[in-house]
């Protein structure tokens, strides 16, 4: 069903997006004060942010491969409903069981990302499919890091539950939005959602794109999530001693590069997906050493981060891209597969950062990154290896039989 997505059609997916991840990550900047508002332990806060990672991982499994198999129009809708119902509960926990069953439910309906990139993927026409993905994507970024800014900025005004309630109020307005503004996305009948599944399970075995696709992601985010889940660890000591707010506004340089990285998706369309991701990975794992000098100025650590969010993006874009171009029949499960991978990364960089940091200090985490960097660098090298010997095997002529006076051949 290719059509022409509209600009304005492109925003309000990209504020979906934008909308939907934040209610994953904005309890990072707020995670002390909402402690204390909950009655939890210091060493129990973990279980706050645990929780909507948690919940995203069981969506992406469960939840977006039905955007195979049903309207995926309809399907964003009820998701965005149902994830405003999340928010909405843990704005208003009075504890902290509470708290968390209401961010795993918005964890677990903000996979609602997926089947806007499945979306967009579908209703796109071919020439212009990268370049939609990329405007929708970069609200992902924008969201992971513009709602630092503002849950800093809410958390020290008005208090951490004001952030939720206001997600919870956006994830409504946006679902009405959505049921006006989009093309219904119906599902051609004879998929089957225990199909859908298993069809995950062979990916992994059977397809070297998303396999490398996949592992590449993997340590994309992990780099991703060392810088994010550690960075406020040397910015709030000394020599800086930066509040909530401050250090949220770190959030700001990454939108930076990942909003410079949205023409990825047009030069995805230009055939250049692999030549971009390529270079993006080169650029990630060089931005660790800017991202590494935090002790005489920020400034070189602020273009560290610009480059760092433009390479992941671009990367980013353009895997989707791939993958969505290589199977548009089932791009809601593709993606939901692929993300897990994400998911995974996000989650080691999260873990690993701070025990890096407790144990060797900012450095130590920055080597750690730049480990992950450099090992989707090499893995993309290794795949695009195999692929040029693949092809050149598949293209050399077949010997000819030798001339016999017996054989049926022509010499």
């Amino acid at each position: 069903m290719a059509a022409r997505v509209t600009r304005s059609q492109r925003l309000v997916l990209a504020l979906v997006c934008a909308v939907a991840v934040s209610t994953i990550y904005a309890i990072q900047p707020v995670l002390a004060a909402a402690g204390t508002g909950l009655g939890l332990a210091r060493e129990s806060l973990g279980v706050l942010v645990a929780a909507g990672q948690i919940g995203y991982f069981a969506g992406l499994v469960l939840l977006v491969p039905l955007g195979d198999v049903l309207n995926r129009r309809r399907l964003i809708t009820v998701h965005l409903v149902l994830t405003a119902a999340g928010a909405a509960v843990a704005a208003a926990a009075p504890d902290g069981a509470v708290a968390v069953t209401g961010l795993a439910i918005a964890g677990l309906f903000a996979v609602v990302v997926q089947v806007i990139v499945a979306y967009t993927a579908a209703v796109s026409a071919p020439g212009e499919r990268g370049r939609n993905i990329g405007a929708v994507t970069s609200g992902v970024v924008i969201g992971i890091l513009g709602v630092r800014v503002l849950a800093g900025v809410l958390g020290d005004t008005v208090g951490w539950r004001a952030v939720y309630a206001l997600l919870a109020v956006l994830c409504i307005a946006l679902a009405l939005i959505v049921r006006a503004m989009l093309t219904p996305d119906r599902r051609t009948p004879g998929a089957r959602y225990a199909q859908v599944l298993a069809s995950m399970g062979r990916l992994a075995r059977t397809d070297r794109l998303f396999l490398s696709r996949g592992l590449i992601a993997f340590f994309l985010f992990a780099a991703f999530g060392t810088l994010w889940s550690g960075l406020a660890l040397p910015l709030g000591t000394e020599p800086w001693n930066l509040g909530t707010t401050q250090i949220g506004l770190f959030g700001l340089a990454g939108m930076a590069g990942a909003l410079g990285a949205a023409r990825a998706g047009r030069w995805a369309d230009s055939g250049l997906a692999q030549a971009i991701t390529g270079s993006s990975l080169a650029l990630l794992t060089g931005s660790w050493l800017l991202i590494a000098r935090t002790e005489a100025t920020l400034w070189l650590l602020i273009i560290g981060i610009v480059l760092l969010d433009f390479a992941v993006q671009a990367v980013h874009v353009s895997s989707q891209h791939l993958l969505t171009a290589a199977h548009p029949h089932r791009a809601s499960s593709v993606i939901g597969a692929y993300m897990a991978f994400y998911s995974l990364g996000s989650a080691l960089g999260a873990i690993t950062t701070t025990w890096a940091y407790s144990i060797f200090g900012w450095s130590g985490s920055c080597w750690v990154g730049a480990a992950y960097s450099l090992s989707a660098l090499v893995l993309w090298t290794i795949a695009q290896v195999a692929g040029s010997t693949r092809q050149s095997g598949a293209s050399s002529p077949r010997p000819r039989p030798k001339c016999r006076d017996t054989a049926p051949v022509r010499c």
